[in-house]
C-alpha cells in the first residue's frame, strides 16, 4: 500500500484502489517476476489496466487496509495516464487523509502537559543526538526501560478494567486485532 502513519502503521495504510465499472473492487493483480514461489501483488489502480488478462478499472477511490473505503469515485483516463507515464490521481490521498482525520479525533485524548512534556522530550533528545550520541542513547535507553514499565502497568489494568476490544482499538487508533496483540505484549513484559 502506498499511504502510512508513523503512529498507525500498517492498522491504517491507504491506497489508491481500482473501482471496475460495475462498482465493485477486484482482488489482487499478481506479477510473475520469475522463478520461485512469491508473487508481488497489489489493489491499486494502475495495475487495471487490461494487461496480462487484468480487468480494466474505471475509477479509483481511498482504501484503508482497516476496511473502510472513501465514498468518492474519481475516474481513470488511461489515454492520459499513457501520456504520463507516473500519472497520479490526487482525490484518493486526500479522502485517506481525511480517514486518518477521524481515527485520530476518536483516540484517547493525552493531558496537554503529557502531550507537550513528550513533544519536548522528543525535540531534546534529538538536538542531544546531534550533539551527544552517546548521551543521547544513554537517554533513550532510560526512556525504553520507563515506557517498558509504564506500558506493562497501563495493560494490566487494561486487562482488569475488562475494556472490550473495540474499545480498546478506537482509543489507541489501532484494528482489534492490532489492539489486543499490542496489549498483550505489554502484559507480559516487565
Amino acid at each position: 500500500m502506498a499511504w502510512r502513519t508513523e503512529e498507525f502503521g500498517s492498522c491504517h495504510e491507504g491506497e489508491a484502489g481500482a473501482v471496475l465499472a460495475d462498482g465493485s473492487e477486484p482482488g489482487p493483480a499478481y506479477f510473475d517476476v520469475g522463478s520461485g514461489s512469491y508473487m508481488p501483488s497489489t489493489t491499486e489502480w494502475w495495475a487495471y489496466d487490461g494487461d496480462g488478462g487484468r480487468p480494466v478499472a474505471t475509477g479509483a477511490r481511498a482504501a484503508c487496509s482497516c476496511g473502510w473505503r472513501g465514498t468518492r469515485l474519481y475516474p481513470i483516463d488511461w489515454a492520459q495516464v499513457a501520456e504520463d507515464r507516473y500519472h497520479e490521481i490526487e482525490g484518493p490521498y486526500e479522502d485517506w487523509a481525511t480517514h486518518i482525520d477521524d481515527v485520530e479525533a476518536r483516540q484517547i485524548p493525552l493531558p496537554q502537559d503529557v502531550s507537550d512534556l513528550t513533544s519536548e522530550l522528543e525535540e531534546r533528545l534529538a538536538k542531544l543526538a546531534d550533539d551527544a550520541p552517546l548521551a543521547a542513547l544513554r537517554a533513550a535507553a532510560g526512556v525504553e526501560r520507563a515506557t517498558r514499565w509504564i506500558a506493562s502497568s497501563a495493560a494490566r489494568q487494561i486487562q482488569l478494567d475488562e475494556l472490550s476490544w473495540s474499545k480498546v482499538a478506537e482509543a489507541l487508533g489501532l484494528t482489534e486485532e492490532k489492539a489486543r496483540s499490542q496489549v498483550l505484549s505489554y502484559a507480559r513484559r516487565h
